[in-house]
């Protein structure tokens, strides 16, 4: 059985130019058994490079999430589209996923981060999206934060919490985190904070 490699693109077009970007290509792909398949067509939500950071206070051992409306959760009829995530953007051009989570933690959770802990880096939605994640935990003070944050010519409405760890880690049990992002990111701190706060913390 051979590993797939190769794939022949027929075409590629353009259908949506708004907020989101979509393309329909036209392929084929090798198969396993080392023939081709038919050609597909197929659409792609064109979103690039986002990344995203839990900001965790090693010395209170607090998290902050942050809260906001979300479209998309709101058009699959969610019950409450106002989801608790990490802090999370668009990675601009010429800008590393590191510089854009510290820029993007200061506007939406008023967060100064010190320091970044790369946790993993992933599609969201590969069978129809190119989105790849940077995902991180950032070492923030914790002390004075919290409040409504965001940008207001962007139409950003967004409420910072601190959470102590254990609430925070809590909420994978209730379903209150329904976001890819959000879910890993505690789930590795759930299995790392004690590591991380004593590397930390020594560094400190």
């Amino acid at each position: 059985m051979i590993a797939p490699r190769q794939v022949q693109v027929e075409s590629e077009e353009q259908i949506g130019d708004g907020y989101l970007k979509v393309t329909r290509y036209l392929l084929r792909h090798e198969q396993y058994d080392g023939n081709w398949t038919q050609t597909l067509s197929r659409e792609v939500m064109e979103r690039g490079e986002v990344a995203a950071v839990l900001p965790f206070d090693p010395v209170r051992s607090e998290v902050v999430l942050i809260e906001q409306f979300r479209i998309g959760a709101w058009s699959a009829q969610w019950p409450q589209p106002w989801l608790v995530e990490c802090v999370a953007g668009v990675v601009e051009s010429g800008e590393t996923p590191e510089e854009m989570v510290r820029r993007e933690a200061h506007e939406e959770a008023g967060c100064d981060i010190t320091t970044l802990e790369p946790i993993a880096q992933y599609f969201s939605t590969p069978g129809a999206c190119s989105e790849k994640v940077d995902l991180f935990c950032g070492r923030v003070d914790a002390a004075e934060l919290g409040g409504v944050h965001g940008l207001a010519e962007e139409g950003e409405d967004i409420r910072a919490t601190v959470w102590t760890l254990p609430d925070a880690l809590a909420l994978l049990e209730t379903g209150r985190i329904c976001n890819s992002m959000t879910l890993i990111a505690l789930q590795w701190l759930a299995g790392h904070h004690i590591t991380l706060t004593e590397k930390w913390l020594r560094e400190a």
